[in-house]
């Protein structure tokens, strides 16, 4: 049988297409390689949030281009954002590439490769399914899973932020019914996993096609009182996402945690709160995109809230379930962005005390609005402001970790990290390691936290329990994640 390999760049959404790239593949009777070197067939899964992932897949083909050379039979392909945004040119500036796919086509792939193999020219599919959405369905098996695993629940993004290429690369908003959904949850739960973690490129604005789901109307009365008149809660969801978790949670009791990326603020609504209120199975861990400080600089982006509606819904949040944390996205560097209004982001996430922030410098993206209003921040500043975003959010998260050590910290543990010691997450998103003399991998396990690292922290068990067969996973290939 032909051998495969793929190579995952960017976000958890891709990491999601490649677990489906890789089923579609198997069941078209390709199996996994050990790695490149072995492949018959190559797939490059591709990011285009930021100009550096281009350049990694450009850096990626000349390597395979050598491999090529001496295998002429190797096909390559590259798929996902790269792929939707450029289409036809890759073929241009790569002409080592075989065939490009886009992540509305990736269920043709198995059609394009076989063309291909059978001497047809490079083959490019880059189709949105905008009049019949299509949503490949995850078949797990027990003994085939992680403990953790993604399901996505829409596609696209209707928000337009000026500054964001999702809208050119993974078109409008579409959900996908909430039936499925459901039925997906299920089956992995069933097959031994522990966690889900719902995907979207704006999670929280999903809506049932299927309407079997209930829109909320009202606020809790306790966010309703507190909240103040400037910038005020909406009362009316937006979205039927609220409404979904509960679904979840009543249909697999036996999840024992629920996540979700990437959610909008302005979806973040009261109804969303009492969700989190209400289910235990929420993790108290919600990362929740800011991206600056500034007012000025977040109606450039097209965000459409000020810092003080951002402010106002997660404080709501993090009175409704005392204890969550919160991480975010920043971008540093967008045009027109002030030294002072850099300032206020600053101020904004010493306040807000976020466990954890993923900080960009601003790169102007093709067909973004962004683009009209130049790149008037030096490279050199832009470094400068990253620089000192990261130093800050490393001294708030060394001071988190800290304020842990010596508690005990319920961790579903993941399976084997670095040093072969075992590694696993907090319900608030701590890494934790800890050796075992027994493979503890699906387990949810009480540990005592005895030293805190710079990401992370060491922990020992309170007690290791046998491991039920229902969660024992078996060897995965790797799929390297760049």
């Amino acid at each position: 049988m032909p051998l495969f390999s793929i190579v995952t760049f960017g976000c958890q959404m891709n990491q999601h297409d490649s677990d489906r790239i890789g089923e579609v593949l198997g069941t078209a009777g390709y199996d996994p390689a050990a790695g490149v070197a072995d492949a018959d067939v190559i797939i490059l899964n591709t990011c285009s949030v930021r100009e550096k992932a281009e350049q990694k897949l450009r850096s990626e083909v000349g390597r395979l281009k050598r491999l090529k050379r001496a295998r002429p039979g190797l096909v390559i392909g590259v798929a996902g954002c790269v792929a939707q945004q450029e289409g036809d040119r890759l073929l241009g500036s790569m002409p080592d590439v075989d065939v490009v796919v886009g992540p509305d086509n990736i269920a043709e792939l198995p059609v394009l490769l076989a063309d291909v193999e059978s001497g047809a020219p490079p083959r490019v599919r880059t189709e949105f399914d905008l009049d019949e959405p299509r949503f490949l369905q995850a078949r797990p098996t027990p003994g085939s899973v992680r403990p953790t695993a993604f399901v996505t629940i829409m596609k696209g993004c209707d928000e337009r932020c000026s500054f964001c290429i999702v809208p050119t690369t993974r078109g409008p908003e579409r959900y996908r019914p909430s039936s499925e959904v459901l039925d997906e949850c299920e089956r992995f739960v069933e097959a031994g996993v522990r966690e889900i973690t719902l995907l979207g490129q704006t999670v929280d604005s999903y809506l049932d096609p299927e309407g079997a789901l209930a829109l909320g109307t009202e606020a809790p009365r306790a966010v309703q009182a507190s909240a103040p008149r400037r910038g005020a809660q909406k009362t009316r969801d937006e979205s039927q996402f609220p409404a979904l978790l509960r679904a979840i949670a009543d249909r697999v009791p036996e999840l024992v945690r629920l996540r979700y990326t990437s959610p909008h603020p302005r979806h973040l609504t009261p109804s969303l709160v009492r969700a989190h209120a209400d289910l235990p199975v929420l993790a108290k861990h919600v990362h929740m995109p800011v991206q600056s400080g500034s007012d000025r600089l977040l109606k450039r982006m097209l965000r459409r809230y000020s810092v003080a509606e951002y402010v106002e819904r997660t404080d709501a949040l993090r009175r409704a379930v005392p204890g969550l944390t919160l991480s975010t996205d920043v971008i540093v560097g967008f045009p027109g962005e002030t030294r002072e209004e850099f300032a206020q982001t600053l101020e904004l996430v010493a306040e807000r005390r976020f466990a954890s922030v993923y900080g960009f410098k601003y790169s102007p993206r093709p067909s973004t609005p962004a683009i009209k209003l130049g790149d008037d921040v030096s490279t050199q500043e832009k470094s400068a402001r990253l620089a000192e975003l990261f130093d800050l959010s490393e001294s708030l998260r060394r001071e988190q970790l800290a304020t842990l050590v010596g508690t005990t910290q319920s961790v579903l543990v993941e399976g084997v990290g670095k040093g072969a010691r075992y590694t696993g997450r907090t319900e608030r998103n701590e890494i934790v390691h800890f050796e075992s003399n027994r493979d503890p991998t699906g387990l949810v396990l009480d540990v005592v936290i005895r030293e805190a690292f710079k990401h992370s922290l060491g922990g020992e068990p309170v007690a290791l329990a046998p491991r039920p067969d229902t969660f024992r996973t078996a060897p995965r290939r790797a799929l390297p994640v760049l």
